[in-house]
């Protein structure tokens, strides 16, 4: 399995040549080059959401991790979950067709509910086992909020720990704001007393994430998955490179 050639996102999205190449830069400096991984996207659809939809904040997220996806995996997709109450689709996004796919797949969903991970872990979970891959997987996990049942969240990570999954959590909202106190906390959960890795990393982009530049975002949602690589293989949870 190649990625995703420079050539083949001129052609099929210019817009995200960039993206692509700084993504390329992140994944070097890191030492993932070459490495093969499936790449999730989960996005919070909850009713605090509101304004980063209309700003083209999650659009331009999915966009990025389109562009880091391109290096990682050959398909030129990404599995998109959307989670409120509950989950309020599973679906994609693609190099072919990205732009503007925010707001269509959005048009097509109901009510903006309240914050549950645990339910967005499980869809992950499931989309991964039932997909067959052998590869590791990077989910981007995007929030403003924290969840509505900490214990459950708590408790799915710590099962997940066990399988080929790293969680790079990303949160949009105000520097001060306490609904990421669960997220850091999360981020830190004891190793091996609570979960046999440490699978799960988190950063907080701001209110306006999207001044938050390519190199900076790639590098935060890169920079904790070598070493989980390392615990992984030595876990005998991801196979050997």
């Amino acid at each position: 399995m190649a990625a995703i050639s420079l050539s083949k996102v001129e052609q099929t999205a210019p817009a995200l040549v960039g993206p692509y190449k700084n993504a390329g830069v992140s994944l070097r400096k890191h030492g993932l080059e070459g490495l093969r991984a499936a790449v999730y996207l989960v996005v919070d659809y909850s009713g605090s959401m509101k304004p980063y939809y209309r700003d083209g904040s999650v659009q331009a997220l999915a966009d990025r991790v389109l562009g880091l996806s391109a290096h990682l995996d050959d398909d030129g997709r990404v599995p998109v979950v959307f989670f409120s109450t509950g989950i309020d689709a599973v679906t994609e996004i693609a190099l072919a067709d990205h732009e503007g796919r925010i707001e269509r797949i959005v048009a097509g969903l109901g009510h903006m509910g309240r914050t549950g991970y645990h339910l967005a872990m499980d869809a992950v979970i499931d989309h991964y086992l039932d997909s067959g891959a052998t590869d590791p997987a990077l989910v981007v996990f995007q929030t403003d909020g924290g969840p509505i049942s900490r214990p459950a969240a708590e408790r799915y990570l710590c099962k997940a720990a066990k399988l080929p999954l790293f969680w790079q959590f990303i949160g949009f909202g105000e520097a001060d704001s306490r609904q990421f106190d669960f997220l850091r906390r999360l981020d830190e959960l004891p190793v091996p007393a609570r979960r046999v890795v440490d699978n799960a990393g988190f950063f907080h982009a701001g209110p306006d994430p999207g001044t938050v530049s390519d190199t900076e975002l790639y590098d935060r949602l890169v920079g904790e998955f070598p070493k989980w690589l390392v615990a992984a293989r030595a876990q005998g949870i991801v196979r050997p490179a």
